[in-house]
């Protein structure tokens, strides 16, 4: 049996451009290539993009400046992760919009429980199967993880809630901001599975219209990515 672990996209492309980087094909002061270009070239998501070039600025490869680009600015191999101060500023900000989802979702998934269609469990669970399939070919997971999230907010047949999250967006999927792998989990595939393990838990209590039951797992499945995050805000001080 092969027990390579699956490398993934983000991965792959963060060795490429720090490859380029110590190779000199990137000198120290050049302009790393746009997100069209890398997407175009590498075949990956805008998300993969960010969340590589996010990596490599931690690791103090490459820095930022809005609305221009990424530039070199160390020619060495990647250090050892630590949590550095302008990460730790993302972190908090991320748990802020934890606490918010927890308020906002919990109630979602109970009224969503009550007053489910059919059509419903259907996007619900087509959103766990998605994201599994992108679990095993380490493909990028987010737009599953919110499709499941913004389902049964669609599910509570309250729009107030659809548009809350069609506003936030992205901005409140942990790993969309943050290399969450890089945290207390061994490998990212490993976590994904425990995330949408928890994702059928919901599924499962609203299919019941168990309404206690999806207000409870929704408030732990978001608690515990808060009590990660704050975790490592802890561990970085």
């Amino acid at each position: 049996m092969n027990t390579k672990r699956r490398e993934t996209l983000t991965s792959q492309l963060v060795r490429q451009v720090a490859g380029r980087i110590k190779s000199g094909e990137f000198p120290r002061g050049a302009k790393l290539p746009t997100e069209k270009e890398m997407i175009d070239e590498f075949g990956v998501s805008r998300t993969v993009v960010r969340e590589a070039i996010a990596n490599l600025r931690a690791n103090g490869m490459v820095s930022t400046q809005q609305g221009i680009g990424a530039f070199v600015v160390h020619n060495t191999a990647l250090p050892a992760f630590r949590i550095a101060e302008e990460d730790l500023s993302v972190i908090e900000e991320v748990v802020k919009g934890l606490e918010l989802r927890i308020a906002v979702e919990s109630e979602a998934a109970a009224l969503a429980a009550k007053r489910r269609s059919d059509d419903d469990i259907r996007a619900i669970e087509g959103a766990c199967e998605a994201m599994a399939d992108a679990i095993k070919t380490g493909s990028d997971s987010i737009e599953a993880d919110l499709n499941f999230h913004r389902a049964i907010a669609r599910a509570s047949q309250n729009d107030h809630f659809l548009k809350i999250f069609n506003y936030l967006g992205e901005v409140l999927i942990p790993r969309a901001r943050l290399q969450t792998h890089r945290f207390d989990e061994s490998t990212l595939s490993e976590y994904l599975a425990r995330v949408n393990s928890e994702h059928r838990q919901i599924l499962v209590a609203i299919r019941r219209s168990d309404t206690d039951g999806a207000r409870a797992t929704m408030r732990m499945h978001l608690s515990g990515s808060r009590d990660r995050l704050q975790q490592s805000i802890d561990d970085g001080q």
